[in-house]
C-alpha cells in the first residue's frame, strides 16, 4: 500500500486528496504521475522522521521525473534529510544541484548558509579562527542570497549580518 493511502496526518491527507485531484484535472503523462506519487509519499516519510524510506521515494522520482523545476524540489529534499543526519558535505551537494536546476530558492540557500555557519562556529571551538572566518564569510554570502530571494523571510539572517557587519557587499 503506499504510504500516501496509509497516512494517519490529516494535513498529509489534505495535501494527498488536493493532489490527487490536481493530478485528473491537469493534463499530465502516466510518467509525471508516478514521479509525483514518490515525491508526494517521501514527503510523506520525511515529515515522519522515517529517513531511508523517504530517500527511496525521492530517488524513485528522481529517476521518474525530467522536468528540471521539479526535481530541484527533489533534490532539495534530499539534502535537508542529509542534512538532519549531520552529513553537511552530501547535504552542500544536493543543494548545489537543486540551484543549478532552480537558482530560485532561497530556502536552498539559506540551509546553506546554516551549515556554513555550523562549521564556522566549530572552526572557532578547534581553535581555527581563520577558517571560522572564512566559513562565516560563506554564510554570509548565502544567506545575501536567500534575503535577495525572498527579503522578508529570513530577518534572522539579515539581523546575523548587520550585527557581524557583513550585511555590506
Amino acid at each position: 500500500m503506499p504510504r500516501s493511502q496509509k497516512n494517519d496526518n490529516s494535513i498529509d491527507k489534505t495535501f494527498t486528496i488536493v493532489a490527487d485531484i490536481s493530478l485528473q484535472i491537469i493534463p499530465t503523462t502516466q510518467r509525471e504521475r508516478e514521479a509525483f506519487t514518490y515525491y508526494r509519499d517521501g514527503m510523506s516519510a520525511q515529515s515522519e522522521g522515517e529517513y531511508a524510506e523517504a530517500l527511496q521515494n525521492y530517488y524513485e522520482a528522481m529517476r521518474l521525473e525530467i522536468d528540471p523545476h521539479d526535481r530541484s524540489y527533489i533534490l532539495y529534499n534530499i539534502g535537508l534529510i542529509h542534512t538532519s543526519n549531520g552529513e553537511h558535505a552530501r547535504a552542500l551537494e544536493y543543494y548545489f544541484q537543486a540551484l543549478e536546476r532552480n537558482p530560485s530558492l532561497p530556502q536552498a540557500f539559506n540551509n546553506m548558509a546554516v551549515i556554513c555557519h555550523y562549521r564556522g562556529e566549530q572552526a572557532i571551538q578547534q581553535g581555527d579562527p581563520e577558517a571560522s572566518e572564512t566559513w562565516f564569510d560563506q554564510a554570509a554570502d548565502y544567506r545575501k542570497q536567500a534575503i535577495s530571494l525572498a527579503p522578508s523571510n529570513y530577518i534572522e539572517a539579515y539581523n546575523w549580518l548587520k550585527t557581524t557587519g557583513r550585511s555590506k557587499d
